[in-house]
């Protein structure tokens, strides 16, 4: 076992742990199990090490949510099912979440806020009061405020996923993301995001937009 998989291993049993407040079945059959998933061959951008960054942005957040163990097991969850050719892969990310937390001990209402948070993220509108929604977006949007080599390689990584997809239908669909996301009143919603993220997300946002429209 490599020292990263360890460190998500674990990861993932202390928020669990926390999350159920008990004992309850063995953690790591499920670690594995959505690790397996989030390793897959069709995955460049998310994969495990998006997944690190999202957990680890939830830690820099954790202060402004309600319940940062259930963020944690979101983020875990958020893109566990990822077929670039399927548009339902939130909704079927949330349902594998359904069925696997009750079995690893969660309650049903411990469930049923991980599957919301899950399913939150086709927008990443979360309403003014959801503090768990909140840094759950925050969280999973940090990339766009990268720095521009690492915003460039997430870019790239994009366009690899969806190397299927002609070059002009690309340009076309991955402007109206950009488009779509420039339009929203803020990107982000927790007060670390909107004071640390905002404004470099959006400049990042409005160049890819322009090399996108120049190319």
């Amino acid at each position: 076992m490599s020292d990263a998989a360890a460190d998500l291993r674990d990861r993932w049993a202390r928020a669990l742990l926390a999350a159920r407040g008990g004992a309850g079945p063995d953690p790591v059959p499920y670690a594995d199990n959505l690790l397996g998933r989030w390793a897959e061959p069709q995955r460049r951008y998310h994969t495990t090490a998006h997944l690190v960054a999202v957990l680890d942005h939830v830690d820099t957040l954790a202060a402004h949510a309600a319940d940062p163990d259930l963020v944690r097991l979101a983020a875990w969850f958020h893109d566990a099912v990822y077929l670039p050719d399927r548009s339902e892969n939130e909704e079927r990310s949330a349902r594998l979440a359904e069925r696997a937390l009750p079995e690893a001990g969660l309650s049903a209402g411990a469930t049923a806020e991980v599957a919301r948070l899950v399913r939150l993220t086709v927008t990443h509108d979360p309403a003014g009061d959801d503090r768990n929604g909140q840094v759950l977006c925050d969280a999973d949007l940090a990339i766009l405020a990268a720095a521009p080599e690492a915003y460039a390689a997430y870019a790239a990584a994009v366009r690899e996923e969806y190397a299927f997809v002609p070059d002009e239908a690309f340009r076309d669909g991955r402007a109206a993301v950009l488009r779509q996301l420039l339009r929203l009143p803020r990107l982000f919603h927790t007060p670390y995001g909107a004071r640390e993220w905002e404004e470099p997300a959006r400049h990042n946002l409005t160049v890819e937009l322009e090399l996108l429209a120049a190319s």
